[in-house]
């Protein structure tokens, strides 16, 4: 009863709710604010697709997404986690860097980094500074950055292979690339049907209405043959300190993170 009544809630409300009448035993990394819960996205977990729900699938964290504080996802949350305990961070300084769907949280938080430069890129832009760029077809030259990061933007992408193609391209040898995206360890293979184009049916088979894919155990192949080297790291390997529930980020998530050969 009283879950539907808080589904029931305005956003504002439930906003309001999360942070001053649940105590404050979550904690936002990239605001500092403590909260009393994250929101859900949508209805959380319980209201998911249930082929998502069967499939196990790995990626954000439904029940803990949004920050009520700062508006931050989960997403945003866990790669600054990882960026933080990794040395990443510092690794950007100095660095060139190409930034997919640059997050309005976490993107900041790479330029305060001092990058040498970065390119905010989307298809379709949607604020002052992002280049409209096609990940088919990147308008720089080979070899031009040091750091690619697309945080759950391959799903979204119609040809992952030219795109994968194009990201090895203008990385240099040696660069680094951060490909977050949800993904399933039950499926031996990722399932991608270019006839798939009803928003409804796009929810059911790959767990949101503008997914194009959802990747099975063979994704680590398709990012490999693309010219990458696996250097993908654990939640339990880079954070083992770190509260998943206290932080709102899900602990099924590796860092897809590559390198150019």
């Amino acid at each position: 009863m009283r879950v539907n009544m808080i589904g029931r809630l305005t956003r504002k409300a439930q906003k309001l709710l999360a942070r001053i009448a649940l105590g404050s035993g979550r904690e936002c990394l990239l605001c500092g604010n403590r909260v009393g819960r994250f929101l859900p996205y949508r209805d959380g977990w319980r209201a998911a697709p249930p082929l998502m729900r069967a499939l196990r699938v790995v990626g954000s964290d439904l029940d803990n997404y949004l920050c009520p504080a700062c508006g931050c996802n989960d997403r945003e949350r866990h790669l600054a986690l990882y960026f933080r305990e990794l040395g990443l961070f510092e690794k950007v300084r100095g660095s060139a860097v190409l930034h997919f769907a640059p997050e309005p949280r976490f993107g900041p938080l790479i330029e305060q980094a001092g990058p040498a430069s970065y390119v905010r890129a989307d298809l379709t832009p949607t604020a002052p500074g992002i280049e409209r760029i096609d990940m088919l077809a990147i308008p720089y030259v080979e070899g031009r950055f040091d750091f690619v990061i697309a945080n759950h933007v391959m799903e979204h992408v119609a040809d992952d292979t030219k795109a994968l193609s194009e990201l090895c391209r203008v990385l240099r040898p040696g660069g680094l690339a951060i490909l977050q995206t949800p993904f399933s360890n039950v499926l031996d293979h990722t399932i991608s049907d270019p006839g798939v184009t009803a928003r409804e049916t796009r929810l059911q088979l790959y767990g949101q209405e503008d997914h194009v894919r959802l990747y099975g155990r063979d994704i680590f192949a398709s990012f490999t043959a693309a010219g990458f080297v696996s250097r993908v790291v654990r939640h339990d390997q880079a954070l083992p300190a770190v509260d998943a529930k206290r932080y709102g980020v899900n602990p099924d998530e590796p860092l897809f993170l590559f390198e150019r050969c």
